[in-house]
């Protein structure tokens, strides 16, 4: 069952029945056999739209949200983005391979490679660093987890093999994997009721594998199920915007943005640079380079970033970052 709620502000004609299971087919569950068929599930909707609210609660606003530049943030919390110079995206190496090793199961599953695949699965990479002045410089990989559900018709001994020589070897660069390196393939054993099958779902529940994968912090808010002008979303993707740009900039190898904000409030309680020792300028120079190029307001991120656009299907897997074709990721040309 996939029940859909919330708050929709537009006055666009929506067929949420055909986008559900559209969705659905696309993941791949497409077959009872799956323990999940996109033609048969049942799909609720609870969805309020603008008339409806707008005699019901004192607080709704025509849309969207944020109308102009000026407008305040519609919620207080604390905003982080994070950048490293330890790969060219710019993101640690730990969660990017993890990502590349899904979307690699998901490519082969896809085009037949991977006939016993399902939809489901899970990826954990751990990496030996070394610290040098802060900077975090990958050594090896020490580590790799990988849990996918499958057919009943597989055997351990082929699954294992199959992600070892499709996924694996040509995801992870051989200079990062050694004798020592630690491979948990189906470490649990046979995995074949997965999905929603198998667990309860939640828009959001995966904040860390949406982020950094546990490098940085997190304020806690999700991205995920919002549009672009909720301040959980812009103020995270403002933040990251920043700290990739400094990085690019090469004005420091590692760097933490944390942006704060308040309900009804258009500015920023405050900025903050966390650099680690890896810049040759001070933390409040960089915070002056940081205010004199960007402006965080909560409708200034959602005009430069254009967030009014329908972008961001695409970020429901693979994480929100690290991914070029978005826009927060195309750093800006500081001056400074």
């Amino acid at each position: 069952m996939i029940f859909v709620c919330g708050d929709v502000a537009s006055k666009a004609q929506i067929d949420y029945q055909k986008i559900v299971r559209e969705t659905i087919k696309n993941i791949g569950y497409d077959s009872s056999s799956k323990g999940f068929d996109y033609k048969t599930c049942n799909v609720l909707l609870s969805v309020e739209e603008p008339e409806a609210l707008s005699l019901t609660s004192h607080f709704y606003h025509e849309p969207d949200s944020i109308q102009n530049e000026n407008d305040p943030a519609g919620d207080q919390g604390l905003m982080f983005g994070y950048a490293t110079d330890e790969t060219e995206e710019c993101m640690p190496l730990t969660i990017l391979l993890s990502h590349q090793l899904n979307a690699r199961m998901a490519s082969l599953r896809k085009n037949e490679q991977l006939p016993w695949a399902r939809p489901d699965s899970k990826t954990q990479v751990t990496v030996e660093y070394k610290f040098e002045k802060g900077a975090a410089i990958p050594k090896r990989v020490h580590t790799v987890v990988i849990s996918v559900q499958h057919d009943e018709h597989v055997t351990m001994e082929q699954l294992r093999r199959d992600l070892m020589e499709k996924v694996i070897r040509p995801v992870i660069p051989p200079q990062y994997l050694d004798q020592d390196t630690v491979y948990h393939l189906q470490p649990s054993g046979r995995f074949i009721i997965g999905g929603p099958q198998g667990d309860a779902g939640l828009t959001g529940r995966k904040i860390i594998v949406d982020t950094y994968g546990g490098w940085g912090a997190h304020g806690g808010g999700a991205l995920s199920g919002k549009d672009g002008a909720k301040i959980d979303r812009c103020g995270s993707y403002a933040a990251r915007w920043v700290a990739k740009s400094l990085v690019k900039a090469g004005l420091c190898r590692r760097v933490m943005v944390q942006i704060a904000y308040a309900v009804g409030v258009p500015e920023p309680l405050s900025i903050t640079v966390f650099s680690f020792g890896t810049s040759k300028k001070s933390e409040a120079e960089l915070l002056q380079i940081v205010k004199s190029n960007f402006d965080l307001r909560p409708g200034k991120i959602v005009n430069d970033l254009n967030l009014r656009r329908p972008i961001f299907k695409q970020t429901a897997c693979y994480g929100h970052f690290g991914r070029d074709e978005l826009p927060w990721e195309k750093e800006r040309d500081l001056i400074f």
